[in-house]
């Protein structure tokens, strides 16, 4: 039979929850305010809390909340925590999809339920007054009992809850209980991209305030033609049963403690009411907050009454301004560019539940990699994020706590058009702007994501600008931008966003919603998508945001992966994701999305991105005078913290270096300068000469030490030339042409060619045998998540193609040795295939040049991933040298990191361990690659264009069969792939393939390796 819980209804937000506020800690006096530690009136609950876990609501254990119930034989959970990471039930990863039948407002049965106590002692002193219990985050809904009475109930996982406890709490002894419930109502709102984890975890506290108080603060400072004005707005509260009369004294003080301006207001409220109070005043000449100068002051606020201080709080603030102008999102009047992310909060221990020095690694992780701008994806993030955002420096996208993804795929009306829902939509929406209202980083409130559009979001943008004028709104969502005051959009691809651009994207809409969306600036909410391999093509995004003023940057999807540390039976360790835990339905590995691996390790994606965001760019403009042109990208610096160091590089040697020194470049401008390299630098002509600059902090910064890395560049002056082959003389090659293979050898090398199945068997250096598998074509790469062909490729076959042997002939020299092999590469069941030559051509010197020949017949589709071929080496050579880009693994739409230069590392060092195995490793527009063992014997692999290549200790097959790193075998071989080319990255997980230029269509390939013994020095 239908029963109507508390937990079912969405029209019941919360029960006997305190009004949304300020994120503000009530202080006995100013001092004590301004030191910013914590403070004597708020007592952490954080810690050890008694806690059961029942499966169901029924089964949680009833009136556990009476003061003289025994938990003594339950169990013990951290709090904060989810407790799904502390062993009771398991995580649930979900993308689109709800977990659960969809039947809004009903939830299953089978609804795990935890139950908290924890007693405190509280002083006689701190129950004087009025005494408070603060919940900054818990999933879903829950009730609180204080002393045996029910206290109050709340919903919305992500969002404070705050409750007056006076009437309950006693000097001494006190009980606190909470029963969370995993599914509600409110879980149809909360459909995020993210494991779903449940229970108390963010934090708890008690807050002590006098009768008479400061309930809320607001502090709105804006920057003017001759100084700032600053408005503080002033909640007090009355809970005394006399009328009050009193003043309020705000300063306001730069962060050295340098008062700057002192103001005074009188205050009267009623008894049990509320009086509001604004102060104004002005300053001059501030110093204005932006990402890039977060210049903060302070606003100390103390309550008086006659002489005596009763209360104060504290507010750090900023001075800026926020405004939609010409088309354009502008801080302080000037047109930022956002280099962003989206951040998901995540630990693979702990779940959802961060600590501050967590929170503080991510924030200097973004600084660090040049990135200016955090959307709190989906929800608004723990309040601690927000303080480093304001103080480090970063632009913030505040997201409410709104997702209902799951009922596009349900076919169901989407809760936005439904007006039963809009008190929940709004009431989201004033908690979080009344919490974070006092951030300067908020630049703009986001309706949430992906929650289709409808009246409810219509309501919730009138009430933010009748609320907060000061800032925009934002909602991907809200697809013409009728009610939002951005365009945005996830994933535009290249094309679309050159339309967007131009004011060119029309579309089929009424010319008056055309009009008026083309007057709004254009934000990419999520781009990029940062899954496993990839993503490509993010310079030429940055090309178009560069380009078109409308353009203002994007969030990369996401900064970081979803992974859950988990132990095989056997005792290895890996990272978990959708699935691992026996959970169903679920979406696998696309949890597995991010710039940093789940240990917060940057991935090759976040150091590209680093890159292509970097706010100096340099061209090479004449290479006979050494010119260059520095343009400075930034919003508001020059470049005059900045030190600027040259060298002039050539076969990984510095030839030559010194400073430079940097003109004054107003930001947006460039200017030419020449490099001082001195004169008559010998240069092998072997080698490229490299000219590379680097840009670095002159000074240390709160976030990275003098000497940091922000930008670099890397100028060929002259190319290398390649040497004309030595005169060979006195040496012959030996042959032994036998009915199945053919060996030929010389002074040093040796090489053996199998008859029967066409190929180069063997390669002997030294008398070490080098290779144990020889040279073949392979077209077939370990898919990535961004390859969308992958099905495609599968279905016509290129993962298993048999190799035939078509011909073979000869022609054998003592001076020259010629070996022609054709062969078929073909698929079972399918008459396509793809004709290949092999041209081995050996001279006495041991050098062996391979010229390959491809040719496909049969449709082959749009693209194929790579072009090359694979052999593979006994395990010993596993010291590589090669001359190309470096250090990190590049691909043709992915290699703006990487550097020309000489590069050594043994073949593991070779590999990026993605969470879900896939294609890796790769070293892009390689000239020779050198595979020695520790003897120096081995062999060099060199081409007449550059090439890619790869070196692991398995397959690509084996790759392919993995879902986890340590199911990976790992061979006593090293699988080589010498690649012609390879298929571009792309970001298809979601969003657009590789661009057409980066595409590796099926045509008719040629291309060519030359093998060189290497012999011991010894």
């Amino acid at each position: 039979m239908y029963r109507e819980n508390d937990y079912e209804n969405p029209s019941l937000v919360g029960r006997n929850r305190l009004s949304p506020r300020a994120n503000i800690s009530p202080y006995p006096s100013a001092a004590s305010a301004l030191e910013h530690k914590a403070s004597p009136r708020v007592i952490s609950l954080n810690g050890e809390w008694q806690f059961d876990y029942a499966p169901t609501v029924a089964e949680a254990p009833p009136e556990f909340w009476q003061t003289d119930f025994d938990a003594s034989g339950w169990d013990r959970i951290a709090v904060p925590s989810c407790w799904q990471m502390k062993g009771y039930g398991y995580p649930h990863y979900t993308n689109v999809i709800y977990p659960f039948p969809v039947d809004p407002p009903r939830v299953p049965t089978e609804n795990p339920t935890g139950s908290y106590i924890r007693t405190i002692d509280l002083s006689e002193q701190f129950v004087s007054g009025c005494v408070r219990i603060r919940f900054e985050g818990v999933d879903s809904c829950f009730t609180v009992w204080v002393n045996g009475q029910e206290v109050g109930l709340s919903k919305g996982s992500r969002l404070p809850s705050e409750f007056d406890v006076t009437p309950y709490v006693r000097s001494g002894q006190n009980s606190i209980a909470v029963r969370v419930i995993q599914w509600s109502d409110g879980s149809y709102l909360e459909d995020q991209d993210m494991w779903w984890l449940s229970g108390i975890f963010r934090d708890v506290s008690l807050i002590a305030t006098p009768k008479v108080h400061l309930e809320d603060v607001w502090v709105q400072a804006v920057s003017s033609s001759d100084g700032a004005s600053v408005s503080v707005n002033v909640v007090i509260e009355n809970s005394g049963d006399a009328p009050f009369a009193g003043n309020v004294y705000a300063e306001l003080a730069d962060m050295s403690g340098h008062c700057l301006l002192a103001f005074r207001g009188e205050v009267k409220a009623p008894s049990n009411e509320r009086a509001n109070l604004t102060l104004t005043g002005s300053f001059q000449n501030p110093k204005l907050w932006s990402a890039e100068t977060p210049t903060l002051y302070t606003a100390t606020i103390n309550l008086n009454e006659t002489d005596s201080a009763i209360e104060a709080t504290s507010v750090r603030f900023g001075v800026r301004s926020v405004e939609i102008s010409d088309g354009n999102l502008r801080v302080n009047g000037k047109a930022v560019i956002f280099r962003g992310v989206n951040r998901h909060e995540h630990h693979p221990d702990d779940g959802r539940s961060l600590t501050r020095e967590t929170m503080l690694e991510d924030v200097l992780l973004m600084k660090r990699h040049n990135i200016n701008a955090v959307r709190t994806s989906h929800y608004p993030p723990h309040p601690y994020f927000l303080d480093l955002c304001d103080e480090y420096g970063l632009y913030v996208i505040d997201e409410c706590d709104l997702e209902t993804h799951g009922f596009w795929n349900a076919g169901l009306t989407n809760p936005s058009k439904d007006p039963i829902w809009e008190q929940a939509y709004l009431d989201r929406m004033e908690r979080m702007v009344e919490r974070d209202k006092n951030h300067p980083s908020i630049v703009l409130w986001s309706l949430g994501n992906e929650a289709d559009s409808g009246q409810n979001h219509r309501a919730m943008t009138e009430w933010t600008h009748r609320r907060d004028p000061s800032r925009p709104v934002h909602y991907e969502g809200d697809t013409w931008a009728e009610y939002s005051d951005i365009f945005s959009q996830m994933y535009t691809s290249h094309e679309t966003l050159t339309a967007i651009g131009e004011k060119t994207d029309t579309f089929e809409a009424p010319e008056a919603i055309v009009k008026g969306r083309s007057a709004k600036p254009f934000i990419m909410c999520e781009y990029a998508h940062a899954m496993g391999n990839g993503p490509g093509a993010l310079k030429e995004y940055w090309d178009l945001f560069y380009k078109y003023d409308r353009l203002q940057g994007g969030f990369v999807w996401e900064w970081i992966d979803h992974g859950m540390r988990k132990r095989t039976s056997d005792g290895q360790e890996f990272f978990a994701y959708g699935g691992d835990f026996g959970e169903h339905p679920h979406d696998g590995n696309f949890v597995i999305d991010g710039l940093i691996f789940p240990d917060r390790t940057p991935s090759p994606g976040l150091i590209e991105y680093k890159k292509v965001i970097e706010p100096v760019q340099v061209d090479l403009v004449d290479a006979a005078t050494n010119r260059i042109r520095i343009t400075n990208l930034y919003d508001f610096m020059d470049l005059s913290h900045l030190d600027a160091e040259w060298q002039v590089v050539a076969g990984g040697v510095v030839l030559a270096t010194g400073e430079l020194k940097l003109p004054s470049i107003e930001v947006g401008k460039s200017a030419e300068v020449d490099v001082p390299v001195p004169g008559g630098l010998v240069v092998d002509p072997q080698w490229d000469e490299l000219l590379q600059i680097r840009f670095s902090q002159a000074k240390a910064t709160s976030w990275a030490p003098a000497g940091h890395e922000i930008a670099w560049s890397q100028s060929i002056l002259r190319r290398a030339q390649k040497a004309e082959p030595a005169p060979i003389s006195g040496k012959s090659i030996k042959v032994d042409d036998s009915r199945n293979s053919l060996v030929l050898s010389g002074e040093g090398f040796g090489y053996r060619f199998d008859k029967v199945h066409g190929s180069l068997s063997q390669i002997v250096v030294g008398g070490t045998e080098l290779l144990k598998s020889g040279p073949k074509l392979d077209l077939w790469r370990a898919p990535i998540d961004n390859d969308h062909h992958r099905s495609k490729w599968r279905e016509l076959g290129i993962d298993k193609l048999a190799h035939r042997l078509d011909g073979y002939n000869s022609n054998l020299g003592a001076d020259e040795a010629i070996v022609w092999i054709g062969t078929r590469l073909a698929p079972a069941s399918h008459s396509r295939a793809f004709a290949c030559t092999y041209k081995y051509k050996l001279t006495p010197d041991g050098c062996m040049k391979l010229h390959v020949g491809v040719r496909p017949d049969g449709d082959w589709g749009e693209c194929v991933p790579r072009v090359g071929i694979r052999l593979s080496l006994f395990d010993l050579f596993d010291h590589v040298q090669w001359y190309g880009l470096g250090p990190g693994e590049s691909y043709s739409d992915s290699h703006q990191s990487a550097k020309i230069g000489l590069w050594n590392a043994t073949v593991d060092e070779l590999e990026t361990r993605y969470i879900f195995p896939q294609e890796n490793g790769n070293r892009s527009d390689v000239r020779w690659v050198t595979f020695l063992n520790e003897a120096g014997e081995g062999v060099q692999i060199s081409g007449p264009e550059t090439f890619n290549f790869t070196a692991h200790r398995y397959t690509a097959e084996d790759l392919d069969a993995a879902k986890h790193l340590h199911e990976v075998p790992r061979r006593d071989e090293i699988v080589v792939n010498l690649d012609y080319r390879h298929h571009g990255l792309g970001t298809a997980s979601c969003g657009p393939g590789p661009l057409p230029q980066y595409v590796l269509k099926p045509e008719p390939w040629e291309f060519e390796f030359e093998f060189r013994p290497v012999q011991s020095a010894k």
